[in-house]
């Protein structure tokens, strides 16, 4: 009976070790090229919202792509996205200028991206607003997959 007892105990003590070893934190990914390619990223969506380039947004968003925008409005998916985008730049015309702040990897194929984001309108005055993008590596290449478009309210 000590010897069955002995065993299990055993074989439980050599489980537990087996599965805790292959815990460990979530490392973070700091890798420059990935960011430059993000800083890119970025960079052409503002490009292809100034010059409504549906194409280029089409192929630089994942197709599950959302967007909550600071009016409060959600668009989902491509078509509501790309839409919605096209709209707002219609109706809001002007120079956009995305200043990233941070990147901060949550694993080798997914960031979030924080960045100031000013535009310049047409009669000279500034929106300032923020804007935080979810970013995936996919099919090969970094995409945004969710947009959060925030305007301060001015208080502390």
């Amino acid at each position: 009976m000590k010897s069955t007892n002995l065993k299990v105990a055993f074989i439980f003590i050599l489980f537990i070790l087996r599965f805790t070893s292959t815990l460990h934190a979530q490392e973070t990914v700091s890798d420059d090229k990935q960011k430059e390619k993000i800083y890119s990223l970025i960079d052409m969506y503002a490009f292809a919202r100034e010059k409504k380039d549906t194409v280029l947004l089409k192929r630089i968003l994942a197709p599950d792509i959302d967007q909550l925008v600071s009016t409060g409005e959600w668009r989902k998916g491509m078509r509501e996205s790309v839409d919605g985008m096209m709209k707002s730049s219609d109706s809001n015309p002007g120079t956009r200028k995305f200043i990233i702040e941070n990147v901060r990897f949550l694993n080798p194929e997914n960031a979030i991206v924080d960045a100031r984001y000013e535009i310049k309108n047409t009669d000279g005055t500034e929106r300032k607003m923020w804007s935080t993008f979810i970013v995936v590596f996919h099919e090969e290449k970094w995409k945004i997959t969710a947009i959060r478009n925030m305007l301060p309210s001015g208080r502390p």
